[in-house]
């Protein structure tokens, strides 16, 4: 007989039975979860490992997740200008005149304290151009 067959030693009783619940495998998190988290990291005062104990993660995984972020921003702003909040603004006429004045179409940019206002009939590379420019200043 072998030792190691626990049916053949009934004097020999089992001490500590483990009961794991919970939902085990992999959590899938949603790209605005993550980013909600990362934003979390990047607060003043905020600790990595604080924010991902409070998450339920590790801090190798939250470190990731900033590089990927990183990556993505690097990325983003690499491909060029992008959509940006537009306010248009016609210019007034004046009731006093028989004939209004046609409004002048222009774009105005605010980016870091400086303001450009751009004609009507500017090229797209020109706009593009400013807008790099105005960028690399700020």
């Amino acid at each position: 007989m072998s030792r190691l067959d626990p049916t053949l030693e009934p004097d020999r009783l089992v001490r500590r039975i483990e009961v794991i619940t919970g939902v085990g495998g992999r959590r899938r998190w949603t790209v605005d979860d993550k980013a909600r988290i990362v934003e979390e990291t990047l607060e003043p005062g905020a600790t990595v490992s604080v924010v991902a104990r409070r998450h339920g993660l590790t801090p190798q995984q939250l470190f990731a997740w900033r590089r990927e972020a990183r990556k993505r921003s690097v990325a983003s702003e690499a491909a060029g200008p992008s959509f940006i909040p537009a306010m248009v603004e016609l210019a007034s006429t004046h009731r006093r005149r028989r004939q209004p004045v046609a409004p002048m179409a222009a774009i105005e940019l605010d980016i870091g304290g400086v303001r450009v206002r751009i004609g009507e009939g500017a090229k797209a590379s020109i706009v593009s151009a400013v807008i790099r420019a105005l960028k690399a200043t700020s």
